[in-house]
């Protein structure tokens, strides 16, 4: 059961990466030459899903860390 959790959080560590780093606030290149546009605006779309998907991805690193610890002291 340790294995399985092992590596079930390798795949959530990688997903987590990759939903962290597909997220893209205040970058570009018209960020670079002060065209940022840096008011408030609301999520939408892939935005909004990216966001959540690394909230339920954190959480689930960090349930199956703790189950780690708890069956593999």
């Amino acid at each position: 059961m340790g294995k399985f959790l092992a590596y079930f959080q390798i795949v959530i560590a990688i997903l987590l990466m990759v939903s962290i780093l597909l997220q893209n606030r205040g970058s570009g290149l018209s960020a670079a030459f002060g065209g940022d546009f840096g008011g408030f605006y609301t999520k939408r779309g892939i935005e909004k899903f990216l966001f959540i998907a690394s909230s339920v991805l954190g959480g689930l690193f960090l349930l199956t860390s703790a189950a780690l610890l708890v069956i593999n002291p």
